[in-house]
């Protein structure tokens, strides 16, 4: 990557520079966790003063965007995504909405009998069969929600058929037996030995886990648990409060 592919000349030296570190973030030069190039050498590579390159990373500092340790340097910042709590989500959607690239690998599609604890959540008895699909979401190539789900096939009739690697759950569901009510709550948990491994973390590493059940009108159609690796997903929640 070279200074000249930066920007237009009579963009601001201190702009010029802050748009070569996103893109070196952007084209994973510079990666969640790395340090990026010191201070001194940026002045040198831009012919400014350590000032106007400070500016610029204080900048990106400020944004969330670097890490800067005194003493030690300046690191990209581990991405956190940003997701709605009180929503039904479709994560393609918000992962494009942020301008990122959503993909998803299928680790489980079948058919099987309902579990005591799978039977309570959706209101079946236990041995009914139900459908178990097991997903994890990626935004440009980082894993960042394992969505674990079983649906009543009496509401879904045709959700084996699907292919979740084109089409989420949520997306379905929603336009086949469109989602009105939904039931959730939040744990901070560590994923076991299997988690880790499609998440692609380790034994140390806290996890967000949301546990919802979706209704389409009377009818209980779905249980999900969906495990967010802590450093890289955070909820949000907005209420009015009426005057």
């Amino acid at each position: 990557m070279t200074v000249l592919d930066v920007s237009e000349a009579r963009q601001p030296r201190y702009q010029r520079i802050k748009q070569f570190i996103l893109d070196g973030i952007r084209n994973r030069e510079y990666l969640p966790g790395c340090k990026i190039p010191p201070e001194l050498e940026l002045a040198r590579l831009f012919g400014v003063s350590r000032m106007t390159v400070n500016k610029a990373i204080r900048d990106l500092a400020e944004a969330g965007i670097l890490l800067r340790f005194a003493g030690d340097g300046t690191y990209v910042a581990e991405r956190k995504t940003d997701s709605p709590l009180l929503d039904v989500n479709n994560i393609a959607q918000e992962i494009h909405f942020r301008g990122h690239n959503h993909s998803t690998t299928q680790h489980l599609l079948c058919t099987e009998a309902a579990s005591e604890e799978i039977a309570l959540r959706l209101g079946m008895h236990v041995g009914d069969p139900v459908f178990h699909s097991l997903l994890v979401h990626f935004e440009d190539g980082v894993p960042v929600q394992l969505e674990d789900r079983f649906v009543n096939p009496a509401w879904a009739p045709f959700y084996m058929e699907q292919d979740f690697e084109q089409i989420t759950p949520n997306h379905y569901l929603m336009l086949h037996c469109p989602l009105t009510d939904l039931e959730h709550s939040v744990e901070a948990v560590h994923a076991n030995a299997e988690e880790q491994r499609l998440l692609g973390i380790d034994a140390t590493e806290p996890c967000l886990l949301v546990l919802r059940r979706s209704w389409s009108h009377k009818n209980l159609v779905s249980y999900a648990r969906l495990t967010h690796p802590g450093h890289r997903y955070k909820l949000r929640s907005q209420t009015r409060v009426s005057q």
